[in-house]
């Protein structure tokens, strides 16, 4: 499976072959679920690129105590971790490292080993303790040489050290990245808990006090409250206001006498009141028995949230840090400053280490100095969007704080089910309200629309949505040109002024076929706007649906216990079958995630010859101590080379050395409860959606009536790179497979060489987008603006 090395001033094979840097790889400070994708990233993405790659066992400790604790890393080495929770490698506090000669004994270890390429994954302590070590670097080789230790020729062959991180850590705490290895699978966990305790609690309508973890930072809390619909919840960013005892229990007693037989509040453990005082979970429960005397329950969730299985979302982002760490680390130079890979929006970037240090502090000491405004501020748009949205959809405005609005909005799901619709329209509907509109839920997708089923929906109505899975407005793929006569008559009789659409492809194609349909009926000169929403995420226009989050994890859950199975048997390869319609996306990103050797879909094309060479790849795997395969196959991958021919032609070519077997996952994929990723990523942009909605009907309404004819008042709302972009479905048409119903272009086609190379295929890799350090924005202002991000 040799790939096309022409251009080699862009390809990896040829810009680093030879270029004999060793790597150091460590994990510091408090384990994260993750860190072992990471570890695994790092270690075959080195070994690929021909350098030796070292574990340094138990953290800093074991880069001071050196011996058999810095070993070298050989590619086997870190099979079967991926889904492994914590480290592997170990991690631990070292006190002696942060004396000059603890770092000494460091230099020392690693000089011996001519390791001058640090990769550490670690919190923003950890980063700081090896910026200081690179600082000193020259320095403590200078000692060593005056001591005897290292001779002169030695230390001018070592002279300096370079430094890349990646930031492990569940609080999602470290400025100038996105998001951190670990935060998504310790909101998995939270969720999990939450979703277990509401129906004990429904049982006998109890109230229950939730404690996450978060120290100096309400990440977990303010995410996990949005992810549950929690009545209320308290990070040490934002503090209540004076009363905040008064205006919870009305709050709760408020939700109680309308029928809600659970009240769920997060409590941060760092949660402070605006004195600084610390608010508990105990405190909180108090209040409440002693005010309401409803039955109340304190659970604290404490290491449950760093254990268990890293979420797809953190093995994919681990393993594409980890590979972006080995690049930086050979490109980097005596000039290059210590850098962090982050994750801004669905990019891997470099920014400078100390740049996010100073960050990260800055936000401490504004709370310190009880600037809190500031500190949401500091700690990103994403969070300050997250704590806004999240205010808005848990207060219920009176009537007297409405504003007047004459507009009705209606939403509908159209196409397949997906986890996270359900969130969505929650957020529409009381982002719609909160805006003063009357909405409408319309069921059964366009067919209900011709068919008028549409009733008003109320506050209350959506109340427990959000971590609901499939559809309960129900979805169906009906289009609506047909019966576009139908649907204008009940957008007159309903008085419709915009429109929502909740769907994949299909709502793609109806937005298309509704704004179409204005030359023949003004009723559909109205805004409307699609979100996508869709497991085999094929929309034009957006890099991510929601649902294929929940999907992915489904997908990695089932791989990591066939792999588990082939483990056991030995000599066993496993044909997994995945949906996505000709969408590779499912198929390509759980192959990331659950470390598959190979994953077919219709955007590579393959041939009978590559079906050979991987046979032979596994073949020679097989030989080795890692006697087990993993193969995906895209549902449309190839017309002719079916799931079952790949399973007989493998069956056939492996036998004597390996056997067979096959899985189809099917309708799994779109079922379960929606991720934390979906759940939120559906609340965000379904709210972005109606805002966008609201500001529409304001620049359309004239004399008396909506009327919105222009390309942009038809939008699909997508994440595209780094930032929330409305495009006009108009304008999407020529980005667009209508055929196959894919976007022409796809951005995770570029992550599809990764999972080769960490398969150990031999390949050539395109870099020639890296080596690109950013600057974190907020150091220029740090009230300025950044961009809307992905952040979940």
């Amino acid at each position: 499976m040799e790939a096309d090395a022409s251009h080699s001033d862009k390809k990896l094979l040829e810009k680093f072959s030879g270029c004999g840097k060793s790597i150091g790889v460590l994990t510091s400070g408090g384990d994260a679920q993750g860190m072992n994708a990471a570890v695994r990233a790092v270690v075959r993405m080195g070994i690929y690129a021909g350098s030796k790659v070292y574990f340094i066992h138990e953290g800093y400790q074991g880069m001071v105590d050196g011996g058999q604790h810095i070993i070298e890393a050989k590619w086997q080495d870190v099979s079967s971790i991926l889904q492994v929770g914590g480290t592997v490698i170990g991690s631990a506090r070292c006190k002696e490292f942060r004396t000059r000669e603890g770092r000494k004994k460091a230099a020392y270890n690693l000089v011996k080993r001519g390791i001058t390429n640090l990769c550490v994954i670690g919190g923003d302590g950890s980063l700081t303790g090896a910026n200081l070590f690179r600082e000193d670097w020259k320095g403590l080789l200078q000692e060593l040489v005056n001591n005897n230790e290292i001779d002169k020729a030695t230390a001018e062959k070592y002279n300096y050290l370079n430094v890349v991180g990646m930031v492990g850590s569940i609080d999602n705490d470290f400025c100038g990245t996105d998001m951190t290895i670990g935060t998504d699978s310790a909101l998995h966990r939270i969720i999990e808990v939450v979703d277990a305790i509401m129906t004990t609690a429904q049982s006998h309508q109890r109230t229950f006090v939730l404690e996450v973890m978060g120290r100096h930072c309400g990440y977990l809390a303010l995410v996990s409250a949005l992810a549950c619909g929690a009545d209320w919840v308290f990070i040490p960013e934002s503090p209540p206001g004076d009363g905040w005892e008064d205006q919870l229990c009305q709050k709760l007693s408020e939700n109680r006498s309308q029928g809600t037989r659970v009240n769920i509040i997060i409590v941060a453990e760092g949660a402070i009141d605006r004195k600084g005082n610390p608010i508990s979970s105990t405190i909180v429960k108090d209040l409440v028995v002693k005010r309401l005397g409803f039955d109340t329950r304190v659970t604290i969730l404490g290491h449950v949230q760093r254990g268990g299985t890293p979420s797809a979302f953190d093995r994919i982002l681990a393993s594409r840090m980890g590979v972006e760490a080995v690049l930086a680390l050979l490109e980097a130079s005596v000039t290059t400053p210590a850098c962090v890979v982050s994750l801004s929006g669905n990019q891997a970037i470099r920014v400078p280490l100390m740049e996010c240090v100073q960050m990260t502090q800055e936000v401490q000491k504004a709370m310190d100095e009880k600037k809190f405004d500031e500190a949401v501020k500091l700690r990103g748009r994403s969070f300050e969007n997250n704590l806004n949205i999240y205010k808005s959809l848990s207060h219920r405005k009176t009537e007297g704080e409405l504003p007047c609005s004459n507009f009705t909005v209606a939403v509908l799901n159209v196409g397949a089910p997906a986890a996270g619709m359900n969130a969505a329209v929650r957020s529409a509907v009381r982002t719609g309200i909160s805006e003063g509109h009357r909405m409408l839920a319309v069921t059964d997708g366009f067919d209900g629309f011709m068919k008028g089923q549409i009733k008003e929906v109320k506050w209350g109505d959506v109340g427990g949505w959000v971590g609901q899975g499939g559809s309960l407005l129900g979805t169906k793929r009906t289009l609506p040109a047909k019966n576009a006569a139908a649907i204008a008559e009940q957008i007159r009789l309903h008085n419709i002024s915009a429109i929502m659409l909740i769907g994949g492809f299909e709502a793609y194609l109806g937005i298309l076929e509704l704004s179409a349909a204005r030359t023949t009926y003004d009723d559909f000169c109205i805004p409307m706007v699609m979100v996508p929403a869709t497991v085999s995420n094929n929309v034009p226009g957006s890099d991510f649906s929601i649902g294929a989050d929940t999907a992915l994890n489904a997908i990695t859950d089932t791989c990591d216990r066939i792999k588990q199975s082939a483990s056991g048997t030995k000599r066993r390869v496993f044909i997994i079958e995945t949906m996505g319609g000709y969408c590779g996306y499912l198929a390509s990103m759980s192959g990331l995630s659950a470390g598959a050797d190979i994953a077919y879909i219709f955007e590579e094309k393959f041939d009978i010859r590559e079906l050979q060479s991987n046979v032979e790849h596994l073949t020679g795997k097989m030989k080795t101590t890692v006697q087990r395969g993993l193969v995906l196959r895209n549902e449309n991958c190839n017309e002719n080379y079916t799931t079952d021919f790949i399973y007989q032609l493998y069956s056939e070519e492996g036998k004597g050395v390996f056997d067979c077997r096959k899985n189809v996952l099917g309708h799994m994929q779109q079922g379960g409860s929606p991720s934390p990723f979906d759940r939120n990523f559906g609340t965000k942009i379904a709210a972005k959606a109606m805002q966008w909605i609201s500001k529409k009907l304001k620049e359309t309404y004239r004399q008396g009536r909506v009327f919105a004819n222009s390309p942009d008042s038809a939008c699909v709302l997508g994440m595209r790179r780094r930032t929330l972009v409305y495009q006009p479905v108009a304008q999407l048409k020529k980005e667009t497979d209508f055929q196959h119903r894919i976007p022409k272009e796809q951005w995770w086609l570029k992550l599809r060489p990764l999972m080769k190379i960490l398969a150990k295929y031999k390949i050539s890799y395109d870099v020639s987008d890296a080596g690109q350090i950013e600057h974190v924005p907020q150091l220029r202002n740090p009230l300025q603006d950044s961009q809307q991000s992905i952040t979940i």
